[in-house]
C-alpha cells in the first residue's frame, strides 16, 4: 500500500519551543548564581548539579536529610495575578522549613517547573523568587528543569516543585525523644496563609462569595489577591540559631493539617501538649474565611495555620533567650502552651479557650 507523504512537522508544530526554553535558562542565570555556596561545583547546564561532599568531614556522623514539596493551587492566584516573582518563596519554605525541624541545615536544592508553554520572561520571574528564597534559606539552588507540557497544561498554566537536601549531626538531631514533660511550647508567628488550605481559601472567597483578587478589604489593609499572594516566611537560619543557641528539644512546621496535627509528629507517645488559643489573636484573613464561609473553627484549625507558622519545643529555661533571639530574626514568638503527662487526655495535642475577638 502506497503510503502519502505528510506534510513536514516540527517540535515546534506540537507546542513545544525549545528556543524559547533556551531564552529562559539565559534570563535565569544571573539569579541562579546569586544561590550559590562555595561547596557548588560548575554551573548551569550540566545534566547534574554537583556539591563537594567533603564538606561533610566536620561532622562526626553526618545523616542527611531530605524534603520535597510543592507550593499546591496557590499557583492559580499567582497566575490569576500574572505576578509570579513570589511563588518561588512559597516552594523554598514548605522544602526548606520542613527540613529544619529535625535540626538539620540545607545544603541545596532543585526545582521543577512544569507549564503548558515556556514564557522565558515567566519563568525567569519563578526562578528569581527560588534563587532570592535559597539565598535567604541558606541553601544553593544547584539545578533544576523547566518541562513544557502542551495540551496537559494550558498556555498560561504551570506548577512548580522542588526537592531539599540538609546534613544534621548525629547526636543533634531533634525530635520526639528529645521532649520532655514541662516543656514549653513556643510559637512562631506566621506571615499569612502560607502555601496550604488555598482550595478551601479560594472556594470560600472567590467562589462562593464571589470576591475579585483586585477587591480592597478593609480588613486586610489592601486588596484580596495582594493578601493570598503573600510570600510563606522562611525560618530555616533562625531555626537552625535557636539549636545552636538554646536547650531546644523539637520543632514543627504548622503546614497542611494545622497546627495540632503538625505538632503531634514530633510528640511522644505518652506526653501531652496543651495550647492556649488566648496567647495570639490570628492575623484578619484567617477570620475572614471562617465568617464568611461560615467553616466551623475545627475545620479551620485543621486546614490553615491560623497565624503559627512554626514550633518549637523547649525546656522551659530557653523561654526568654528563644523568643529574644527568634525577635532578632524578626519573627515574632511567643509561649503557646506546655507539654506534661496526663493520661485523661485523649489527644496528643489541644487547643484550649479562644482567640480574642472570635
Amino acid at each position: 500500500m502506497a503510503h502519502t507523504s505528510p506534510e513536514s512537522t516540527s517540535y515546534a508544530d506540537a507546542g513545544v519551543n525549545i528556543e524559547a526554553a533556551d531564552t529562559a535558562i539565559e534570563l535565569m542565570k544571573v539569579w541562579i548564581d546569586k544561590a550559590r555556596r562555595p561547596e557548588m561545583i560548575g554551573g548551569l547546564g550540566g545534566f547534574a548539579g554537583l556539591f563537594d561532599a567533603s564538606a561533610l568531614t566536620r561532622y562526626t556522623r553526618p545523616l542527611l536529610a531530605t524534603s520535597t514539596d510543592g507550593v499546591g493551587t496557590k499557583v492559580a492566584i499567582a497566575q490569576a495575578m500574572d505576578v509570579h516573582d513570589t511563588i518561588g518563596y512559597d516552594l523554598v519554605g514548605m522544602v526548606v522549613d520542613d527540613l529544619v525541624v529535625c535540626g538539620a541545615e540545607p545544603l541545596f536544592m532543585t526545582d521543577y517547573i512544569a507549564t503548558g508553554r515556556v514564557v522565558p520572561e515567566r519563568i525567569a520571574a519563578i526562578v528569581k523568587g527560588i534563587a532570592e528564597a535559597c539565598l535567604e534559606a541558606g541553601c544553593a539552588l544547584i539545578g533544576g528543569e523547566t518541562a513544557e507540557h502542551p495540551g496537559l497544561l494550558a498556555p498560561d498554566e504551570y506548577d512548580v516543585a522542588g526537592a531539599t537536601t540538609g546534613v544534621v549531626e548525629a547526636d543533634k538531631l531533634l525530635g520526639p525523644g528529645r521532649v520532655r514533660p514541662g516543656d514549653a511550647v513556643i510559637a512562631m508567628a506566621a506571615s499569612g496563609l502560607h502555601s496550604n488550605g488555598y482550595s478551601l481559601v479560594r472556594h470560600v472567597l472567590l467562589e462562593k462569595a464571589g470576591w475579585a483578587l483586585d477587591r480592597d478589604v478593609p480588613e486586610l489593609g489592601r486588596t484580596l489577591g495582594e493578601e493570598l499572594l503573600e510570600p510563606t516566611r522562611i525560618y530555616a537560619k533562625a531555626c537552625l540559631a535557636l539549636a545552636e543557641a538554646t536547650e531546644v528539644h523539637a520543632m514543627s512546621h504548622i503546614t497542611g493539617g494545622g497546627l495540632a496535627a503538625n505538632l503531634a509528629r514530633v510528640m511522644p507517645a505518652e506526653l501531652r501538649a496543651t495550647l492556649e488559643r488566648g496567647t495570639w489573636n490570628p492575623a484578619p484573613i484567617f477570620d475572614l474565611v471562617r465568617q464568611v464561609g461560615g467553616v466551623d473553627q475545627p475545620d479551620l484549625e485543621a486546614t490553615l495555620n491560623c497565624g503559627v507558622g512554626m514550633v518549637a519545643v523547649s525546656a522551659p529555661e530557653s523561654i526568654d533567650a528563644s523568643i529574644d533571639l527568634l525577635e532578632g530574626f524578626g519573627i515574632k514568638a511567643w509561649v503557646l502552651g506546655e507539654v506534661d503527662v496526663d493520661p485523661d487526655q485523649d489527644a496528643t495535642v489541644r487547643l484550649m479557650g479562644q482567640h480574642p475577638g472570635w
